[in-house]
């Protein structure tokens, strides 16, 4: 879990999943939430939802780095 942390955790892995947070969040803020916010009807629950919006593509985007380090080190392993 500690060697998943560090590779999760490097700068150009965490560039990489934060730039997509926002790319993805963002498009799918303004699809789903942008209307409610422009009229000012947004709530409590929109903003979490709001939050959420970024954080799914974030954790997603790590799950496939984490992914493929671990093929990556498991075809090394094979060799």
């Amino acid at each position: 879990m500690g060697e998943l942390a560090a590779v999760l955790s490097r700068r150009s892995h965490l560039k990489r999943t934060i730039a997509v947070a926002l790319v993805v969040g963002t498009i799918l803020f303004c699809i789903n939430q942008l209307d409610v916010v422009v009229r000012g009807q947004a709530t409590v629950m929109v903003w979490l939802k709001s939050a959420l919006t970024y954080l799914v593509p974030f954790c997603v985007s790590n799950y496939g780095i984490a992914v493929a380090t671990h093929r990556r080190g498991a075809d090394v392993h094979k060799q």
